[in-house]
């Protein structure tokens, strides 16, 4: 189905899923401690963590420390789904071709294997900056935002997130609804029916996925419907309910949490 700097419609793909995306995971680990690794073995342990599930301590090997050091188990869960994601796409293995350190900043080179979405092998460097006397993965300018957004930064990036693939769908709802129309004498379908008719992804019936409660009321005649979407926990995967028609008026409003109507 996928944003101030929040705002921006791709801002997690941009700023997070660029750092996770474009350095592929390693598939070896170091036992030596924080201080005495090298940027192979910061990228290589971040990887690793990310795999494993481990997700703190992953992005604590990054300049994303501060959006998780002081996250609550269930702030932690919120997260959960998108961290996961991420960490599905990293390929069991991988090869470190080289580093070249000058200065603070290290940049290791990996090669990534070829996968059904990526078909031919890739060469992806991974920045890295000497922080406090450690090896960290980012960039001083990114390193600047994410310490003014602190622990904010992850929690911030997912409601707008989440908020912009609402607003996505039901802005694409119009045309589905039209396709799916054509193909039942005429009538519009509810969400269930979209999406087993293969219009919708499923993930848009999965509130704990999706992170908004979406639902499409059908008129009897089923000439005309009425779509709505609210945040499944207010605050923490969203802030804005929305509400659209189908002749695709769309409102949205930070309404507690509740339901909004068009009028």
């Amino acid at each position: 189905m996928n944003r101030p700097f929040f705002s921006s419609k791709s801002f997690r793909r941009t700023i997070l899923s660029a750092l996770v995306l474009s350095m592929i995971c390693l598939s070896v680990t170091s036992g030596a401690s924080q201080t005495q690794r090298g940027p192979s073995d910061v990228v290589r342990e971040f990887y690793k963590a990310m795999r494993e599930h481990r997700f703190k301590e992953a992005w604590s090997l990054t300049i994303y420390k501060p959006a998780v050091s002081d996250l609550t188990t269930e702030e932690m869960e919120d997260l959960r789904a998108d961290f996961e994601d991420k960490a599905a796409r990293i390929p069991d293995q991988i090869t470190i071709t080289g580093e070249q350190i000058r200065g603070n900043t290290a940049t290791v080179f990996v090669v990534v294997p070829a996968t059904e979405s990526t078909p031919q092998v890739t060469s992806e460097p991974v920045i890295l900056i000497n922080s406090g006397g450690a090896w960290i993965i980012g960039d001083e300018t990114n390193q600047a935002i994410v310490k003014q957004a602190g622990r904010r930064f992850f929690l911030d990036a997912l409601i707008t997130e989440h908020q912009s693939d609402v607003e996505e769908l039901l802005k694409r709802l119009i045309g589905l609804q039209i396709v799916y129309a054509a193909q039942n004498k005429g009538a519009f379908g509810d969400l269930p029916a979209l999406i087993k008719a293969d219009l919708v992804a499923k993930e848009a019936g999965d509130p704990k996925l999706f992170g908004y409660n979406i639902h499409i009321t059908v008129a009897p005649d089923g000439k005309s419907y009425i779509a709505g979407a609210e945040p499944t926990r207010y605050g923490r995967t969203g802030k804005l309910s929305f509400w659209m028609d189908h002749t695709g008026a769309l409102k949205s409003l930070d309404n507690g949490g509740k339901p909004i109507s068009g009028k």
